[in-house]
């Protein structure tokens, strides 16, 4: 199996679980005199029986993530934290942006009047800059993760 099978059925795995919980919760309570839809017992093996499974595949993704070698020969797992790295210096860029507009309030001359005191045009490029290294940083994730083999 290629590690990009096993981060999709990772996904699949993901949701089936929130799946069954939202069911679970669907159903541990009922009116006196009814009966459940299902059975939140079963369900319940089922999501401890699917937990089990996903965090076998989980430890597995992890493993080769820490043992591929690409191309040029650093690992994988190398790149997915300097992908997470971005993402978060991305995210910082584009909340200080956002948190530079307010609306005006003001009503007259006495009352408080905001200034900006970082230069948003020069957060932007910054930002975009990320955001270009990000698609290409994952371009080449993706690339690799159908190229890889996922660790027995």
């Amino acid at each position: 199996m290629k590690l990009a099978e096993a981060l999709l059925l990772r996904s699949d795995q993901q949701k089936k679980l929130a799946s069954l919980k939202q069911r679970i919760n669907a159903n541990v309570l009922v009116q006196d005199g009814d009966e459940p839809s299902e059975d939140p017992n079963e369900l319940i093996k089922q999501v401890f029986a699917l937990t089990q499974e996903s965090n076998q595949l989980i430890c597995r993704i992890h493993l080769t993530n820490a043992q591929a070698k690409l191309e040029d020969g650093k690992i994988l797992l190398s790149l997915l934290s300097l992908r997470d790295n971005y993402a978060e210096q991305h995210k910082i860029l584009v909340d200080a942006i956002a948190n530079t507009h307010r609306e005006s309030d003001r009503y007259s001359s006495r009352e408080i009047k905001w200034k900006k005191v970082i230069p948003v045009s020069s957060l932007q490029k910054q930002a975009d800059d990320i955001s270009a290294k990000l698609r290409d940083l994952n371009i080449k994730i993706q690339a690799a993760n159908w190229q890889i083999d996922l660790v027995e």
